[in-house]
């Protein structure tokens, strides 16, 4: 497998993400004694930092691998939109097909951190769905998106934050659907089984079970190639592509499943780590429409944001080593 020639061609893709974009603040500082107001750390500040989350970091990995994002989706007409969108400039991150309204808030989740341990994190956000006007405007813009651009891949990521509504979400899939444009999901609870007919379905196990009602904690081969007959039986999708946490990663379409163990790493902080696997994946298989190069891939991208603090995004040069490094051996089916 040539590897620099596979990374070589996310460089002509175009992938659209949809889905809650939002903002997260960091809050870093010292603890070194306990409140006398109330049994509670005091934490001394030192600096704050801002990054994309949400959506946007499925978007902001997609840039980081060289493809071009374009995010869709609303936000409130506020501050926190303006500083979202400053990011989203900054990194070459395309907003052009997204919106603001005034009856929302950009959600913003901020993280308290002393000495790489979270301490705390307040959220400010909305939840509700978006209204019915919300929601034509958004896929006016959706239509306008595939007719001027025709991306490869629209990745739906779902937050549970409104944006991927019912009607969004099918709306979006058809249109794609009739396109013939590839689509892939990360879903969360409420709209799970909304999802149909999509190409590449990513929950993780937890989702999963709490989906379907599952009270196994077996994790197997023949308990995950169950889990996948279930899913596909509801959403007559493509290609099931489960994570597992620390036992890595589960993949099932028509000719093939297999169950690839994680890397072994130094973990140090979980968040982002999804968004990192579906859009490491996408890119992928645009690129290949190879799922189990796919898997392999997304699993190893996982594994390495999970070694640093925080919500980041993938480094090409570094997930394309460990790639040369440990699928070197590695045969396609």
């Amino acid at each position: 497998m040539d590897f620099k020639d596979l990374f070589q061609k996310f460089n002509t893709l175009k992938v659209g993400i949809i889905g809650d974009v939002m903002l997260d603040s960091y809050i870093w500082g010292n603890v070194d004694r306990i409140s006398p107001e109330a049994p509670v750390p005091i934490v001394s500040l030192h600096h704050k930092e801002q990054r994309i989350g949400g959506a946007g970091n499925v978007a902001l990995n997609v840039q980081s691998l060289g493809a071009k994002a374009f995010v869709l989706s609303v936000t409130g007409d506020d501050e926190e939109s303006r500083q979202l969108y400053q990011l989203f400039a900054k990194n070459n991150i395309d907003i052009s097909y997204s919106v603001s309204s005034s009856s929302r808030i950009t959600t913003n989740k901020t993280r308290v951190i002393s000495r790489n341990q979270h301490m705390m994190r307040l959220d400010a956000e909305n939840t509700h769905d978006l209204s019915t006007e919300e929601e034509s405007r958004l896929l006016d813009l959706f239509e306008k998106f595939v007719r001027e651009e025709k991306p490869d891949i629209v990745i739906l990521e779902d937050y549970n934050k409104g944006v991927l509504t019912q009607a969004v979400i099918q709306s979006v899939i058809s249109i794609c659907r009739e396109a013939g444009i590839i689509t892939a999901v990360d879903p969360k609870r409420k709209n799970f089984f909304e999802y149909r007919h999509v190409t590449i379905f990513k929950p993780n196990l937890k989702e999963v079970k709490d989906a379907l009602n599952l009270l196994s904690g077996e994790v197997n081969l023949q308990a995950l190639e169950s889990i996948h007959l279930e899913l596909n039986n509801l959403l007559k999708h493509q290609v099931s592509f489960i994570t597992l946490s620390e036992k890595g990663v589960f993949y099932h379409n028509k000719e093939k499943s297999s169950l690839i163990p994680s890397h072994l790493r130094n973990i140090s902080d979980v968040s982002g780590a999804g968004d990192t696997v579906i859009a490491t994946a996408s890119v992928v298989y645009a690129a290949t429409k190879n799922v189990q190069l796919m898997a392999e891939i997304a699993n190893i991208a996982g594994g390495l944001v999970c070694e640093e603090v925080g919500t980041v995004a993938i480094r090409k040069d570094k997930l394309l080593h460990e790639c040369e490094l440990l699928l070197e051996s590695l045969e396609l089916s």
